[in-house]
């Protein structure tokens, strides 16, 4: 890291981050709208999987032709956020699933999740920060 508050990740930097953390936000379009959705999920590949069961999730991410997927990580001195930029596909063949099906991916909530969905990237992007207070306002401008 350097001295500067904001520091770009490199894509290697980025998915390693993202391949910490297990919850991220998946960013739609559905009926013109943008719709946001939290949702578990794993780095497998340079893609990002994630299960969700039939509804507005599952629609709005096959349906949608552009989708964002944000995670972050933060504590009380830096934190860090990835956005990965792309399309979603759900996974159709018994090759998909089966190779799915070994990752480390369960829901968190006792519901049944039966569809697998991909994040294809197009673009991956990461920043770190270090927090701390923010400079005087009139020495800016000196």
């Amino acid at each position: 890291m350097t001295d500067e508050p904001i520091t770009i990740l490199s894509q290697d930097e980025s998915w390693d981050r993202l391949a910490s953390v297990t919850l991220g936000r998946l960013v739609t379009c559905i009926a013109g709208q943008p719709e946001i959705f939290p949702v578990n999920f794993v780095v497998q590949e340079r893609t990002v999987l994630f299960r969700t069961a039939e509804g507005s999730k599952l629609f709005g991410a096959v349906a949608s032709s552009h989708v964002a997927f944000e995670a972050d990580h933060y504590n009380v001195t830096e934190g860090w956020s990835v956005i990965v930029k792309g399309r979603c596909r759900m996974l159709a063949t018994s090759a998909e699933i089966e190779k799915a099906d070994r990752a480390p991916l369960q829901p968190w909530i006792p519901t049944l999740k039966l569809h697998y969905v991909r994040v294809m990237p197009t673009e991956i992007t990461g920043r770190h920060f270090e927090f701390g207070p923010e400079p005087d306002r009139l020495s800016s401008f000196a």
